[in-house]
């Protein structure tokens, strides 16, 4: 068989409908439920993905509420949350050329008008996908572009860490502080992460984090002395509030403080502080930074749960309950897909 006659023996065993955890109004966690809807097509620059995962995230209850409308005022329902995931290709358009069939990607799209990642099939741009590092399976892939990408972008781009720099992460067992822990590590920084209680701790602790302090207690000033006598020099912020405030009281002067847009409170502003907020971006260059940095961390991507697709709704109350150490993923495809 050549190899057009297996791409086109793939693409006819895609069915014309498919499963999606999707909302036709705006509310709780028990709007989303599970519908059948058509499986899209892909248009000339973009790719089918057969999904195996999806992340699921704080923002994208935003979504679900109403809170935050990417596609505008007018929503276009049923909507199919997810900004993430990964899966294989199945198809691709006409003027794709650098993903192909088979490929096993992952891929992020804040708003991407085919629908989103809730789903067992997505049609996305193909500047939006990159390939999968082979060390990690595709649930672990699933969970992570968009934090994984929001935490690159906030060592390297935002913070600019060098080696031996010491650097505090507040939020340090979250989705995005679990990545950013091993890749403040991965440029040779000196890593403090907060935790807030002794199983957050361990996991900061197991990724590399020299020291974790619990950002809430009033011990945590007296740690903060001990841990950094000579002050810090940067504060990757991840949670807001009096723990991060405290925090940035050791900045040295001219030291830096980045936080992603969507934290807050928002740090206070200090003289002689740099502040720097931030969108994680995503596009081919992006996702190649990620993959190389993900394979030179050999990354690890904690999962604090997962859920069936047509479990959404309980993936969301979970996210709400907060506390979660690493992501939560939507399990999709079936067993074996790429694992």
């Amino acid at each position: 068989m050549t190899k057009r006659d297996a791409e086109g023996a793939r693409q006819s065993t895609i069915p014309p409908t498919m499963k999606a955890a999707a909302i036709d109004r705006f509310g709780p966690p028990s709007v989303l439920t599970t519908h059948r809807l058509p499986v899209p097509k892909p248009g000339p620059h973009e790719v089918l993905i057969a999904l195996h995962a999806a992340g699921v995230g704080s923002w994208d209850g935003l979504v679900r509420d109403g809170s935050w409308r990417p596609w505008g005022q007018k929503a276009p329902f049923p909507i199919v949350p997810g900004t993430d995931g990964a899966g294989t290709v199945v198809s691709t358009g006409a003027n794709v050329r650098k993903v192909h069939v088979g490929d096993r990607v992952w891929a992020c799209h804040y708003s991407n008008p085919k629908g989103g990642f809730y789903a067992e099939y997505i049609a996305v741009d193909a500047g939006s996908v990159g390939r999968v590092p082979e060390h990690l399976n595709l649930l672990e892939a699933g969970a992570a572009p968009t934090t994984g990408l929001t935490a690159l972008q906030g060592i390297d781009g935002a913070l600019k860490l060098n080696r031996g720099e010491s650097v505090l992460i507040v939020g340090a067992s979250g989705g995005v502080g679990t990545l950013a822990v091993q890749f403040a590590k991965l440029r040779g920084a000196r890593v403090i992460g907060t935790a807030s209680n002794p199983e957050a701790a361990a996991l900061v602790r197991g990724l590399g984090a020299e020291a974790v302090i619990d950002a809430r207690s009033p011990d945590s000033v007296r740690r903060l002395k001990e841990l950094a006598p000579d002050g810090l020099d940067a504060v990757f912020a991840l949670a807001g509030g009096d723990g991060l405030e405290r925090g940035i009281d050791f900045v040295r002067m001219n030291g830096r403080v980045a936080y992603p847009n969507g934290v807050e409170p928002v740090p206070r502003r200090r003289p002689n502080l740099r502040l720097l907020a931030y969108d994680g971006e995503y596009g081919p260059t992006e996702f190649a930074a990620l993959a190389r940095a993900a394979v030179e961390a050999r990354l690890q991507v904690p999962i604090a749960a997962e859920y069936p697709l047509d479990q959404a709704s309980l993936a969301h109350t979970r996210v709400v309950q907060g506390r979660l150490l690493g992501r939560i993923a939507l399990r999709i495809g079936e067993e074996g897909g790429g694992e």
